[in-house]
């Protein structure tokens, strides 16, 4: 299974964007993408929607495409908790956490079991 590569998406926009002698903020006014986000794709800290990945390769000229790899890497997790949320949200994002250890535990247990 392929998936997009970070290291590439981030890359592609910011070389594409010296390339083309524009700025974060002008590169903002053409896509509708904010300045801010703009620069965490760029420093690998943002995944944009398919819309704005659209909208990036309209603007500065590239096949999305070509940004997706094959995955050959471990399913990573990511959870983010706020720090208002009520009583059913709270446990709602505990259960999920406590799903995404278990399957982290799974692989673990069949890379040891292959040897992988």
């Amino acid at each position: 299974m392929k998936r997009l590569s970070l290291v590439d998406l981030a890359e592609t926009i910011k070389n594409k964007r010296t390339e083309k002698g524009i700025t974060q903020e002008q590169l903002c006014e053409k896509t509708g993408i904010n300045r801010n986000m703009i620069g965490r794709i760029e420093r690998m800290d943002y995944i944009p929607t398919i819309p704005q990945l659209e909208k990036l390769a309209e603007v500065l000229g590239f096949e999305v495409d070509r940004l997706f790899v094959e995955n050959n890497q471990p399913t990573v997790f990511t959870a983010f908790r706020g720090s208002k949320l009520s009583d059913e949200e709270r446990a709602g994002a505990d259960h999920l956490m406590e799903m995404m250890l278990a399957a982290r535990q799974q692989i673990m247990l069949r890379k040891a079991l292959h040897h992988e």
